[in-house]
C-alpha cells in the first residue's frame, strides 16, 4: 500500500491542488473577485451538475435514504463532540461558535466532488452530491445558528435556504429520475455544458478564496478543529458506514465526503456574523493544504 500512496496522490490530489493554484495565482496576480466567480458557480453552474447527476442516475430513493442518513448522522456526531470539548477547553464564545462551524461544515462542493469523481468515478459522483447537498442544508441551517449564537433571524435562514439553488437542481432531477423523463436534445446538451464546467470553476474558486482572505491563529482551537475534521471524521465515517447499508462505491463516496476539509463557506458565514473570521479563514486555509496527508492514505484505503 506504502507504494500506491505517491501515485494515489498524484493522480487524483495533485490535479485538484493544480487547478485551485491557479485559482490563487490569479487572485493574487490579476486581483479577480472571488465572490464574483463563486455567484456564477453557486447560481448557475451547481444547480445544473446536481440535476445532470441526479436525472441520469440510477441511485433509488433507499439508496437517497442511506446516504442521506448518514450525511445527517456524521454532522451530528462531530458537532457534538467539538462541543463538548470545546466547552471542556473554554474556548471564548465567538472562538466557540467558529470552531463549531469549521468541524460540521465540510467542503463537500469544491473538493469533495472533484475528488469523488476523480477517485471513483461518476457513480460515485452522484452518491456524493446527495451527501453535498444535506451539507449545504446543513450550511444555511445549523451554520447559520451558529454562527449567530442564539441571535439568528430563522426567517433569514429560512429564505437563504429557499434561494439556494441546488435544492432546486435536487427536486428536478429526482423527478426526472422517477418520471424517466428526458430532455430534448438541445436542452440536454446545455445541461452537459453547463454541469461539465462546474467542478473546473469550483477549484478555481477553492484557489481564489484561499487566496483573498487574512489569516490569524489560535493552535489550541486550530488543532481541536482540524483534528476532527481530518481524522475523526474519517474514522467516524469508515466504522459507521456498514451500519446504515453503504456499499461499494456509495460507501467510497459516503465516507470520502465525510473526511473532507472544512468548507470555504464557513469564512462568509463568519464574516458575515462577526465570528472570528480570521480565525476561520486559517482553519479552512491550513486544513485544505495538510489533508492530502489524510486524504491518501483513506484513498488507499478505499481501493482508489
Amino acid at each position: 500500500m506504502l507504494n500506491s500512496l505517491p501515485t494515489l496522490f498524484l493522480n487524483n490530489l495533485v490535479p485538484i491542488l493544480l487547478v485551485a493554484g491557479i485559482g490563487y495565482l490569479l487572485g493574487r496576480w490579476l486581483n479577480v473577485d472571488p465572490r464574483s466567480v463563486s455567484r456564477v458557480v453557486f447560481y448557475a453552474l451547481s444547480p445544473f451538475l446536481i440535476f445532470d447527476l441526479l436525472a441520469n442516475s440510477e441511485l433509488s430513493s433507499s439508496d437517497f435514504l442511506r446516504i442521506g442518513s448518514f450525511a445527517v448522522f456524521q454532522i451530528l456526531t462531530l458537532g457534538i463532540a467539538a462541543w463538548i470539548i470545546g466547552r471542556l477547553l473554554k474556548l471564548e464564545r465567538k472562538l466557540f461558535a467558529a470552531t463549531l462551524l469549521t468541524v460540521i461544515l465540510i467542503n463537500g462542493g469544491n473538493y469533495g466532488l472533484s475528488l469523488n469523481l476523480f477517485a471513483f468515478g461518476e457513480t460515485a459522483l452522484a452518491h456524493a452530491s446527495i451527501y453535498f447537498i444535506v451539507s449545504a442544508i446543513a450550511m444555511y441551517t445549523a451554520g447559520v445558528a451558529i454562527a449567530s449564537m442564539g441571535t439568528m433571524d430563522w426567517k433569514h435562514s429560512l429564505l437563504e435556504l429557499l434561494k439556494t439553488p441546488t435544492i432546486y437542481g435536487v427536486i428536478v432531477g429526482m423527478t426526472f429520475n422517477s418520471l424517466d423523463w428526458e430532455l430534448p436534445l438541445f436542452l440536454n446538451r446545455t445541461v452537459s455544458l453547463l454541469s461539465d464546467a462546474t467542478i473546473p470553476s469550483m477549484l478555481l474558486v477553492l484557489g481564489l478564496q484561499l487566496q483573498n482572505n487574512t489569516h490569524t491563529w489560535n493552535f489550541k482551537a486550530l488543532a481541536l478543529s482540524a483534528s476532527l475534521r481530518l481524522l475523526a471524521g474519517p474514522a467516524l465515517a469508515i466504522a459507521t458506514a456498514g451500519f446504515f447499508g453503504l456499499q461499494g462505491v456509495a460507501r467510497q463516496a459516503g465516507i470520502l465526503e465525510a473526511s473532507m476539509p472544512p468548507a470555504v463557506m464557513c469564512t462568509i458565514l463568519a464574516t458575515e456574523y462577526d465570528v472570528e473570521p480570521a480565525f476561520v479563514t486559517t482553519v479552512v486555509f491550513v486544513s485544505t493544504l495538510v489533508s492530502p496527508l489524510t486524504l491518501t492514505p483513506l484513498l488507499a484505503y478505499l481501493g482508489a
